[in-house]
């Protein structure tokens, strides 16, 4: 079945580069290609890192076009397809599926609150209306309901819920969804700081917004869990901890652009009502890259 296709490893929470107010599609392609020669297994564009909420929806749809293009089946792209609007969400995997993503990722629903039984009829129209793969997003900081284990549990039944991007901060979610659905359960680390914790308790990979600014660093944690080494990947994570408290020290999408800005790959360009960071978070964050090995003294 389609939803056991693998996604594991480290996968950036793209950011959506912006020119003079509009998607700066070169940029986006350069980021795609960085992305993949720097070790991330799989890409997941218009998530909130890439600003969903105030792009269009024809930006939106423009951009997974773009990535999936790009990427040219290097590696998997999971696309956002996440709305509070049941038939908004349906529309973007429709969309989605049809530019070729190889799956969507679809966040509990923010704001209107549904209860456990909304929740999964959300999700159960999405799933009923594409056939590619389906990864929740359950951030109960952002979306003001947490999706329960068991509502979790009876959505795994239906033919393309294929697992979750955990953004709970609760890590012993990790044992109790791998002990109700099983190891092929697909589960993602939604939090770059616990990730590594996460993977030792079962995760299969992150979906990183720090992974924007040091993919490779990034990918080498994931490659070292995955493995088993962790006394290996304690040491990539001791290099990133600086980085992953820096990067969310204001809105992590800021940070990120912040970073990639010192990296010379995209202008830093936000839309309100988010800002760049200011001066002094920015100095944090090259202090922090600086201490990775990312930029020079």
């Amino acid at each position: 079945m389609t939803k056991h296709i693998a996604f594991t490893g480290s996968m950036p929470a793209l950011v959506t580069p912006f020119k003079a107010g509009k998607v700066d599609e070169e940029a986006l392609r350069a980021l795609v290609d960085w992305q993949i020669a720097n070790g991330s297994t799989g890409l997941v564009p218009v998530g909130t890192t890439g600003e969903s909420p105030t792009l269009s929806h024809d930006e939106h749809k423009r951009v997974v076009e773009i990535v999936v293009a790009q990427a040219k089946g290097r590696v998997p792209v999971i696309a956002g397809a996440g709305s509070n609007n049941t038939i908004e969400a349906i529309d973007l995997a429709v969309h989605a599926e049809k530019a070729g993503a190889d799956a969507v990722l679809v966040v509990t629903p923010y704001y209107n609150k549904p209860t456990q039984e909304g929740m999964y009829q959300h999700f159960k129209a999405v799933n009923d209306a594409v056939g590619l793969p389906i990864i929740i997003y359950n951030i109960p900081p952002r979306s003001v309901v947490d999706m329960s284990v068991e509502t979790m549990a009876r959505l795994y039944e239906l033919k393309n819920i294929a697992g979750v991007k955990d953004a709970t901060a609760n890590l012993a979610r990790v044992s109790q969804q791998r002990h109700a659905m099983g190891p092929d359960f697909i589960q993602l680390s939604g939090e770059d700081m616990t990730a590594l914790a996460y993977m030792a308790a079962g995760g299969h990979g992150c979906i990183s917004v720090v992974a924007n600014i040091a993919p490779r660093l990034c990918a080498d944690l994931m490659d070292a869990a995955l493995k088993g080494d962790f006394a290996g990947a304690l040491k990539v994570q001791d290099r990133l901890v600086p980085l992953h408290d820096a990067t969310f020290k204001e809105p992590g999408l800021a940070g990120a652009k912040h970073g990639l800005k010192l990296l010379g790959r995209i202008e830093e360009e936000i839309r309100l009502p988010l800002m760049p960071v200011t001066p002094a978070t920015g100095k944090v964050i090259r202090e922090a890259m600086v201490f990775a090995g990312l930029l020079n003294a």
